[in-house]
């Protein structure tokens, strides 16, 4: 699975994506602590294919995914007054490898190389010696959430056996995997989103029947809920971003909401406490991506002729903002639950110590 074309560090410090200039590609870093945000372009002397992938390190650097020849090839970007510099991390040789999302811990970068037997975790930008294999999981294996801040425990959804399930890898115990999402025998269970303050998940899952956008608690023995205010009809709905801080209080965690549908794209904040969903249109330009700012305002990136590294701000306790369609109103009625119930990670309960398990 391909990340989004706008990538933000896990603490929003820097952001980066593969930028067109006239008709080539080219990386570019978004600096987003700042007062007030600006782009640093860093081209090389070639350009980018556009299947390259880049990632932003918390340190400014621009890690940079490029396959040439069979071989998957790693590079870190940094500007260098004009000019841009370019430090070689080395290569893998496999038929498949994608970027998992930024490591919590800041530095290191890891890549997920799915197979059909089995999938490596790679370390490929912090290591030692260059590429570092650092786990191995059997089935193959997509997505990609971080479970805690430390970069320790990595979610995967896992297919095997012809149901696909979300596992736990631990990457300092070898790539030791327990099951973590298993909400029915038959159904297929994805995470999409995590935060490890509150432990509030995102999950997709057929369970109900149809596939369907759900929420529960990490080390919740309660069913996982899937809300109508995530189900909207005649449009993809893709969660990207958690609100931070709600850590005695998980239900009160906002969602950002890409909504995709006949009418183009437009943006939503859906929580369980505000049981439908804030809809109102992007700015024009938007990058389909975003993060929560330390006082709780949803950050909107986007990208205009005038405003090359531009951030839209939205409250979630304003008036409801002009919607694309009309909005979602309060749905009546209990949130369907499924079956089954989100199970804690038997190799995360020390990381679990403290946490609310209520929920």
């Amino acid at each position: 699975m391909r990340r989004p074309g706008f990538t933000i560090a896990a603490d929003g410090s820097y952001a980066a994506r593969l930028a067109p200039r006239g008709e080539v590609w080219c990386p570019e870093r978004w600096s987003l602590d700042s007062p007030e945000p600006y782009v640093v372009p860093l081209p090389l002397d070639q350009p980018e294919e556009p299947d390259t992938e880049v990632l932003p390190l918390a340190d400014g650097r621009v890690l940079v995914h490029r396959l040439a020849d069979g071989r998957h090839m790693f590079s870190l970007l940094y500007p260098t007054g004009p000019g841009t510099g370019q430090l070689p991390l080395g290569a893998v040789e496999t038929a498949e490898l994608t970027l998992l999302p930024p490591s919590p811990s800041g530095s290191p970068a890891y890549a997920l190389a799915p197979g059909e037997r089995s999938s490596s975790v790679w370390l490929v930008a912090g290591g030692a010696f260059g590429p570092e294999l650092v786990a191995q999981v059997p089935g193959r294996c997509s997505g990609g959430v971080w479970l805690d801040r430390t970069g320790r425990m990595l979610a995967l959804d896992q297919h095997l056996d012809g149901r696909t399930k979300t596992v736990a890898v631990d990457l300092e115990r070898g790539g030791e995997v327990s099951p973590l999402l298993q909400i029915g025998d038959d159904s297929d269970d994805r995470l999409l989103l995590a935060d490890p303050g509150s432990g509030f998940v995102l999950v997709r899952s057929n369970a109900p029947g149809e596939d369907r956008i759900g929420w529960g608690q990490l080390g919740s023995t309660l069913p996982i809920r899937f809300p109508e205010g995530l189900r909207l009809e005649d449009c993809v709905v893709t969660p990207f971003a958690i609100q931070p801080g709600q850590v005695l209080n998980p239900e009160a965690c906002a969602v950002a909401l890409r909504i995709d549908g006949a009418a183009g794209s437009w943006a939503g904040i859906w929580s369980p406490q505000r049981r439908g969903t804030q809809q109102f249109a992007a700015p024009y330009g938007w990058l389909g991506s975003g993060l929560w700012s330390p006082g709780q305002e949803l950050l909107l990136p986007y990208v205009t002729e005038d405003t090359p590294c531009g951030l839209a701000r939205v409250t979630p306790a304003a008036p409801e903002p002009e919607c694309l369609p009309a909005p979602v109103a309060a749905e009546p009625g209990p949130e369907p639950a499924a079956s089954g119930a989100l199970r804690p990670v038997p190799l995360q309960q020390a990381l679990l110590t403290g946490r609310l398990t209520g929920g």
